[in-house]
């Protein structure tokens, strides 16, 4: 296996799934995992395994590889709004139980006169926006584009989601359980005006990774759709969501140069490891552009597209030629750049597969 490759610890990511799949029946949850972590069907397949109800996917060329690899219940939790991926998303809503989001009535529409064309009927989830100001119905929408599903008999309102995070107020947060609690308050009042309204909402789904423990622990939603915790990062480690030894996914490389002794150069750069998530910025204030496990001195600084700079502690014993495993801030994005993981088992030996959803964009 040559440098850079990402290693994955097959071990801890059968006890991550294990644990939020516990939690989520603990308190009567269903988990639908977003797969945009690993986007692989074998993990996925694991997950569901263990006992998630379905998976939830961005896109749906990542729907059509999950659906390849015999998954058949799938939340595409994106809006589709335009004539051939709405073409697309119904070929395959006639072949496996297919979930859309809908955050505006034209979304709506174009589904619905697609729908009657085919003569079937879509099942449909409305997002409504609780405080990341991102895709979703905003609080003066919901009405209008929830009832646009409900009065058209060519869709069926499966229910609400989100998509919050650690946001509370609007404002990034490190409480995690106070974000959580706002993301339930926010969808239930959503519930509590569509149903004044004569518009039922069977299904409540919420929770990211960092929110689907406080989520889960209202029991005021039908499901979660956590996606990170499968592999874990440096973000959710800072979060607090996580112990490091529950970190599952490191990026290995190669110290290539050796600078004033402590100046390490590695073999991978902004096209090895994501750059999303920059060091230094609140709320995390994250030191460094991953950790570099084994080197708590070690700060990851800076990058160009081949090359990393890492700073080394003081009496750090490494030499050019070593390798060092690095866990990225962001393994969601990181995964996404690198053809192949590699999976170890307890007994060392390794697997190699194929990221088969990468570069799904469509």
């Amino acid at each position: 296996m040559e440098t850079p490759y990402i290693r994955v610890q097959k071990q801890i990511v059968k006890e991550n799934i294990q644990r939020m799949q516990d939690d989520a029946n603990n308190q009567g949850i269903a988990l639908r995992p977003h797969c945009k972590t690993h986007k692989t069907p074998e993990i996925a397949l694991w997950q569901l395994e263990a006992g998630a109800k379905g998976i939830t996917v961005a896109k749906i060329s990542e729907a059509n590889v999950m659906f390849e690899a015999g998954i058949t219940d799938i939340f595409i939790a994106y809006p589709i709004v335009t004539d051939d991926k709405i073409a697309n998303v119904v070929a395959l809503c006639k072949k496996a139980s297919i979930t859309l989001a809908v955050d505006s009535v034209f979304g709506a529409n174009k589904l619905a006169e697609a729908a009657k064309r085919e003569g079937m009927v879509l099942n449909v989830r409305l997002e409504v926006d609780t405080g990341l100001n991102r895709a979703g119905a905003r609080s003066e929408k919901v009405i209008e584009v929830a009832r646009s599903i409900h009065n058209d008999s060519h869709l069926r309102l499966d229910g609400i989601f989100t998509f919050k995070g650690a946001v509370v107020e609007e404002k990034s947060t490190l409480d995690t359980s106070a974000a959580g609690e706002e993301e339930v308050r926010r969808l239930q009042q959503y519930k509590a005006r569509l149903a004044e309204e004569g518009i039922s909402v069977p299904v409540i789904s919420a929770g990211s990774t960092p929110t689907a423990q406080a989520v889960s622990k209202t029991r005021n939603v039908e499901e979660i759709r956590p996606g990170t915790y499968v592999f874990n990062d440096a973000m959710q480690y800072k979060l607090g969501v996580c112990e490091l030894r529950q970190c599952a996914a490191s990026v290995v490389v190669t110290i290539v140069s050796l600078h004033d002794h402590r100046l390490a150069v590695i073999d991978g750069g902004s096209k090895t490891f994501a750059t999303d998530i920059q060091p230094d910025q609140e709320p995390l204030r994250l030191n460094g552009l991953g950790i570099v496990i084994g080197h708590p001195d070690a700060v990851f600084l800076r990058m160009n597209e081949e090359h990393g700079i890492v700073q080394l502690g003081e009496n750090h014993g490494l030499n050019i030629g070593d390798t060092v495993e690095i866990i990225p801030n962001h393994i969601c994005s990181t995964v996404n750049l690198h053809n192949h993981f590699y999976v170890e088992d307890e007994q060392g030996e390794t697997t190699k597969i194929r990221v088969a959803a990468r570069g799904c964009l469509q």
